[in-house]
């Protein structure tokens, strides 16, 4: 995808993670669009600040969230990572179930042709 985003691969990484805590780490590379390297430096930053913990099952790593953490930006004040993740997994809930996110307008009825 050229040009910007609405959010950082921070927080990309951090839906990944909280959509499969057992997610391998070249998984969420290759669904945030960076590199393996970034994606492990990203994870620890992450883990660094509280964000996320990591901890080693057998050959595998296992992810905890803390949604408690504060988004970081001036702006964001008085919000946390929970309320992100918890906006996402309600849009996903809601195209998995193939229902609107809330507030979202109602597809135009189909044509057909007889009209």
């Amino acid at each position: 995808m050229a040009g910007w985003t609405f959010l950082t691969n921070h927080a990309h990484v951090l839906l990944c993670v909280a959509a499969n805590p057992e997610i391998l780490l070249r998984d969420v590379a290759t669904l945030v669009g960076v590199t393996e390297r970034a994606a492990q430096r990203i994870v620890g930053e992450l883990e660094e600040e509280g964000y996320l913990t990591r901890e080693r099952v057998g050959r595998r790593n296992t992810y905890r969230l803390n949604p408690d953490r504060p988004l970081r930006h001036p702006l964001d004040r008085g919000h946390h990572i929970g309320e992100l993740l918890d906006a996402f997994s309600r849009v996903e809930g809601a195209r998995a179930a193939g229902a609107r996110p809330e507030g979202a307008a109602a597809a135009p009825p189909a044509q057909s042709d007889a009209d």
